[in-house]
């Protein structure tokens, strides 16, 4: 049986400044109707800046199911309805674990369920393609010169290389060549 995936929600929201005292209470009321909910880990939200009317929200579930039946619920709706003379939300993302790679750069805003993750087998494929000819070519060059040295410290070298090249240049452009196949629309069964 496959381990449930904690999911974190991120959302930044714009609160008009004469209301940022009731936004803290809102979010606070948020909390206490949250805590209640069977999966949920945990909230937190916090200030841009002292002056900043961007305020950013996280909270945390156990899984998909236990947050898809929070954000579906009546109480979920009341809290949200109550707020909307105070806040605007700017952008939501849904995070549980490398699918960080596979947003859409300069996006200003996200919305759920708009935003297509991909599935993480197409994260994986994603992956594998710039890796494995960055690895093939790294052990080409890299044992000649290192087949002295402990296996270790040739491992770590070679990390240490392949990390940031695939960290800084690799990565965004295979997602950004593969994005309209990683962002295609799933079906519905």
């Amino acid at each position: 049986m496959p381990q449930a995936t904690p999911i974190t929600v991120s959302i930044t929201r714009t609160v008009l400044p004469e209301h940022h005292r009731r936004f803290n209470a809102w979010v606070q009321a948020g909390q206490e109707l949250a805590r209640e909910w069977n999966g949920y880990l945990g909230s937190g939200w916090i200030r841009t800046a002292p002056d900043s009317n961007e305020w950013h929200v996280l909270y945390r579930f156990a899984d998909a199911k236990s947050l898809r039946a929070w954000d579906e619920s009546d109480e979920r709706r009341w809290w949200m309805d109550s707020a909307a003379e105070l806040v605007e939300t700017t952008r939501v993302e849904h995070r549980t674990g490398i699918e960080g790679w596979f947003e859409p750069p300069g996006e200003q805003s996200i919305s759920i369920p708009e935003t297509v993750v991909p599935p993480r087998w197409k994260q994986a494929v994603s992956i594998f393609l710039p890796f494995f000819p960055l690895s093939l070519l790294s052990n080409f060059l890299l044992v000649p010169l290192l087949k002295d040295w402990p296996l270790v410290f040739a491992v770590l070298l070679n990390i240490c290389i392949l990390t940031p090249l695939m960290t800084y240049i690799f990565l965004p452009a295979t997602t950004r060549l593969l994005r309209p196949w990683l962002h295609k629309p799933r079906r519905r069964p």
